[in-house]
């Protein structure tokens, strides 16, 4: 293991950008980059969104980025990388590393990942925060033997693409589901299966809104306190919740969700949906004022089934049109009440049921499976690059 100044085994190269006014400078053939176009999920980058002429990166005095750059994002925001799959410009946003034989691209590539806070740390600037072509040079770093450069590298891409693929079964999971709703019920818009269509007030046996002011009761435990944040995608989530001890009063009985509660939002992102589970309940919960708790009379209608149509097409249209509040989004109780909903027989909709309760299982055992790798992930890389 030794130590080098990234100056001393890179060559770095900025960019910048022509006249965007000349006509004669765009629309070419060479691919030129802006952070703008990064992403965490980036790795190598094969194409950009604009192009340049031969002109365009004369006029600029443009350093071509050859093939296996690693490419750093300087500015708005510090800290976007990848790796050049192939030879490009980019503007003035970056700090880019051409390596020399010392380094593996890939190895420099994980151990800028692994720096964003460090490398927003130099960042200096009134306006905005820019870390310069001389800072970057002098950061120093432990650089092993190429031969476990490449192990390390080895590692860390096998987990990544467990992630990805782990991240991918769950979205295709996502698209199952929408699927097999369409395939049960036809599109909702449509309704071609000529399902009869009733107002959501038929159906409703409470409805309320949640809870205002209650910052002074959140704690560090208790009952769950849910917000928007926590209601997606026909699901609630408790990641990141916030815990409440709240006050024995006829407040807290009204904002306390039961089993089978349809939570829908509010304000802000109009018609998110989630059912309150029985282990959320037996836990306590308690809702926030930017969501609607409905419960739903049973025998008739599957809370569940409802949380999913409200997700559709032809929901999300009925919270737009429904929009109270032409500057702030908002829906009343009146606004839901008056929800058309499509009824098919409670048979069907229970069959719906039972077809994602096997897919929660499949999610669960994907969901272990992706944070299993993702620890590991973060264990390697604070091993190889703290």
């Amino acid at each position: 293991m030794a130590r080098y100044r990234l100056g001393s085994i890179c060559q770095i190269i900025s960019g910048s950008t022509p006249k965007t006014g000349v006509q004669e400078y765009w629309n070419g053939d060479k691919k030129w980059i802006t952070p703008a176009e990064l992403s965490e999920s980036d790795y190598i980058i094969y194409d950009t969104e604009r192009k340049l002429t031969e002109a365009g990166v004369r006029s600029a005095g443009l350093t071509p980025l050859p093939k296996g750059t690693v490419i750093l994002s300087s500015r708005a925001p510090i800290g976007k990388v990848a790796i050049a799959g192939c030879e490009m410009y980019c503007n003035q946003g970056f700090k880019n590393f051409v390596c020399s034989n010392i380094i593996n691209n890939k190895y420099l590539y994980w151990y800028l990942r692994s720096k964003t806070d460090f490398l927003n740390s130099l960042g200096r600037g009134a306006t905005f925060k820019e870390i310069s072509k001389s800072t970057v040079a002098d950061i120093e770093l432990d650089i092993p033997e190429l031969s476990e450069q490449s192990k390390r590298v080895a590692h860390l891409e096998k987990l990544q693409s467990i992630i990805a693929s782990r991240q991918i079964q769950l979205a295709k999971l996502d698209e199952l589901v929408k699927c097999r709703f369409v395939e049960m019920f036809g599109d909702p818009v449509l309704n071609e299966k000529a399902w009869p269509c009733e107002n959501f007030s038929k159906y409703i046996e409470f409805i309320t809104s949640g809870s205002r002011g209650w910052a002074k009761y959140y704690s560090d435990k208790g009952s769950y306190f849910i917000t928007i944040k926590n209601v997606k995608k026909c699901n609630i989530t408790t990641e990141n919740v916030q815990y409440v001890n709240p006050p024995n009063n006829a407040e807290a009985t009204r904002t306390k969700v039961e089993e089978g509660d349809l939570l829908i939002s509010i304000t802000a992102d109009l018609g998110r949906t989630g059912v309150v589970t029985k282990e959320i309940a037996q836990y306590g919960a308690y809702i926030n004022q930017h969501l609607t708790c409905v419960r739903i009379r049973k025998g008739c209608l599957h809370p569940v089934y409802v949380a999913h149509f409200l997700e559709t097409d032809a929901g999300k249209m009925q919270f737009l049109s429904k929009n109270q509040n032409a500057v702030k989004a908002g829906l009343n109780f009146d606004a839901i009440k008056s929800i058309q909903l499509l009824i098919p027989p409670i048979s069907e909709q229970e069959h719906f049921v039972s077809f994602l309760a096997r897919i929660d299982k499949l999610r669960i055992v994907i969901r272990q499976s992706l944070d299993e790798a993702q620890k590991l992930f973060d264990s390697l890389m604070q091993e190889y690059f703290d």
